[in-house]
């Protein structure tokens, strides 16, 4: 029987979510399983360095959040390039705010196949949105971790039931379809990848949290109003500011913020696969 001996998590979240419910389920699978569990983040440059190699006894839960209906492309080369599988089980997570995840599972799931995995379940799980606490408050909630811990156990009876490798799962979504293009209030595409954050000077303090906790490595450590690189939108350095000194003002952004807050409020439905 292959029986698994250790459990470990691959998430990228600059906002917590993503991390959240990768950790929720793969607690839930090592309880049930009876093994160790490991944590690898790729949230910021320096973890994004290190390339590992996972054994047939191993089982990984890859986690990412959708952005614009895929894997973010920025972080993307650190899946594809960094973890490697000797056929390998995993479960493939993603998160989405409330709109739709589109083909990031999909995505997910390609690639870990490509890098000798076998994803044998997976699932896409609402999160409250980095642009804005309106879209999905309050979530993952107390529904959503059930789903998450029946996703865990469905996993645990699969791994039980076969002597052999499980079926690889099928989800919905094409790996190979292109990005979701934003929309703005008037229904027009919203152009903002050069968006940056700006400072409220009156309110930094120059703690320098933002540029520590920067995912691309892009806010000037020396002074944090400074953006050196690029900017994802990831909302990290909002979300993590102690001041509230941080703050989004290019017109296209804000106006594709307040579409998903029109259109996007009706509460939405996990997705799961086994």
């Amino acid at each position: 029987m292959m029986l698994i001996q250790q459990i470990y998590t691959i998430s990228f979240s600059p906002t917590g979510k993503t991390r959240q419910v990768a950790r929720y389920c793969a607690a839930r699978l090592a309880e049930l399983l009876s093994v160790p569990l490991h944590e690898i983040s790729l949230d910021l440059p320096e973890e994004r360095k290190t390339a590992y190699t996972f054994g047939p006894y191993d089982l990984v839960i890859a986690a990412g959040p959708t952005y614009a209906g895929k894997l973010p492309n920025k972080i993307l080369p650190a899946y594809t390039e960094n973890f490697h599988g000797q056929g390998t089980r995993a479960v493939a997570l993603v998160t989405f705010g409330n709109r739709s995840f589109d083909n990031s599972l999909a995505e997910l799931c390609d690639l870990l196949q490509k890098n000798n995995f076998c994803p044998i379940s997976a699932g896409a799980f609402v999160a409250t949105h980095a642009f804005s606490d309106r879209l999905a408050p309050g979530r993952p909630d107390e529904w959503d971790l059930a789903d998450i811990r029946q996703l865990a156990d469905r996993t645990a009876e699969k791994i039980r039931d076969r002597m052999d490798m499980p079926d690889v799962v099928s989800v919905d979504g094409d790996a190979a379809a292109p990005y979701y293009i934003p929309k703005g209030i008037d229904g027009k595409p919203a152009k903002f990848l050069k968006a940056r954050p700006k400072t409220r000077e009156d309110r930094c303090v120059q703690c320098g949290i933002c540029a520590r906790n920067c995912p691309m490595g892009a806010i000037s450590r020396e002074n944090p109003s400074v953006v050196t690189g690029t900017c994802i939108k990831c909302q990290r350095c909002i979300r993590h500011c102690l001041h509230e000194a941080k703050y989004f003002d290019d017109p296209a952004f804000l106006s594709h913020v307040a579409m998903l807050e029109q259109q996007y409020t009706a509460k939405k439905v996990n997705v799961m696969y086994w």
